[in-house]
């Protein structure tokens, strides 16, 4: 296939969580992506620094390409500009599970509810990995590791596989653990991973470096490749760098959903210098998905972000827009991926044929070890 045929779109279907109509599909691009182009090791176990990963830099106002290294992220941005990271830390979110029927599953941890229940995944193992399981049916119940135990209770009412097909990919469950949750993970648990990283992985190969706190179950992978070094010289050289929490749920969305309710948290400090970057004529550079998500939630329509905290539904579109972030480093997302309306709201659908276009010819990896793409004003 040519790498150039890249945009097919699908129509979209909408299902209605708490009044609200949220596009259960949306019209993104559809392209081939070729199995090898899946990066299914880290850089460090293909000899590389964590920071020589590739980096695609591509400016909106002239469809500009230029292809480097991620260690050369410095001389891409500029004295004023804002760096916004995540820094949600990676839990160790996938458990083996056993029905009572004996029957070996996996199930993965997605987002810790207020009230102590979890919203989690069945799946069943597949080649090393798993695979969605949508037979999981209320009131089952699931030994885990230590003599823990994981209760079904309801369907998640906004899961895509639930409206749809009469299934649930995501559940409301109750967990009953011999310790602590965190402390629980930490002996029994392990990092999720999916059917194209062939082996399983240390959990600091999951981890930022910028990490504070636990609560994501998938790594906030756009900003893997920083280093203590590439930090140093963004600040030396006038970069600001601003943190802000959103706890990711299970991002692997296999049907191409829209992203679940997930917590976020904008200091008041980093919502000031969002505000004060604009002002000064800087750059907002999103690092990753899950900061744009949680900057978008709290900007208004006047433009103005404001600190605060909660759970965000925010479906980011072309026809939303955006209005905090006007810049963002990125992974490459599978075709069809909802997070690609995302990154249309910020650079367009040409813009996006042109680079994907250019990440296909040029051989860019996928994925959570795979290599980034920063997309400049």
């Amino acid at each position: 296939m040519n790498s150039d045929t890249l945009l097919q779109t699908k129509s979209p279907v909408t299902y209605t969580l708490d009044c609200q109509s949220v596009p259960a599909s949306l019209p993104t691009l559809d392209f081939k992506l070729p199995a090898e182009l899946e990066a299914s090791q880290p850089p460090e176990a293909r000899g590389l620094g964590r920071d020589e990963v590739r980096l695609m830099v591509s400016t909106l106002n002239d469809d500009r390409i230029v292809d480097s290294d991620f260690r050369r992220l410095p001389d891409f941005l500029r004295a004023g500009d804002l760096l916004v990271v995540n820094t949600s830390g990676t839990l160790k979110a996938a458990l083996p599970a056993t029905r009572g029927d004996g029957e070996p599953f996996t199930l993965h941890l997605s987002t810790r509810l207020p009230d102590g229940r979890w919203l989690v995944e069945v799946r069943k193992p597949d080649r090393g990995t798993s695979k969605q399981y949508l037979q999981a049916a209320t009131c089952e119940t699931y030994r885990l590791p230590g003599g823990g135990r994981v209760t079904l209770e309801a369907p998640h009412p906004g899961s895509f596989g639930a409206i749809l097909a009469g299934h649930s990919r995501l559940w409301i469950a109750s967990l009953d653990l011999p310790l602590p949750w965190l402390s629980y993970l930490e002996r029994y648990g392990a990092p999720i991973r999916y059917k194209y990283v062939d082996q399983a992985w240390p959990a600091a190969y999951y981890q930022t470096v910028y990490a504070t706190e636990p609560g994501s179950a998938e790594m906030p992978s756009a900003g893997r490749a920083f280093t203590p070094e590439i930090v140093t010289q963004l600040v030396a050289r006038g970069v600001q760098v601003a943190p802000l929490i959103l706890h990711t749920g299970v991002a692997s969305l296999e049907g191409h959903e829209p992203p679940y309710e997930e917590f976020y948290r904008v200091p008041d400090s980093t919502a000031r210098l969002v505000n004060l970057a604009h002002v000064n004529g800087g750059r907002v550079v999103a690092v990753g998905t899950t900061v744009v998500r949680a900057l978008e939630t709290v900007t208004g329509e006047d433009g103005v972000t404001r600190g605060g905290e909660g759970w965000t539904r925010l479906v980011i579109t072309p026809a939303r827009g955006l209005r905090a972030v006007n810049a963002m480093l990125t992974g490459l997302h599978e075709p069809k991926a909802t997070h690609l309306a995302m990154l249309e709201a910020l650079a367009g659908r040409q813009h996006l044929e042109v680079t994907y276009a250019q990440a296909l010819r040029e051989r860019y990896l996928w994925h959570e070890f795979g290599d980034l793409h920063l997309i400049l004003p």
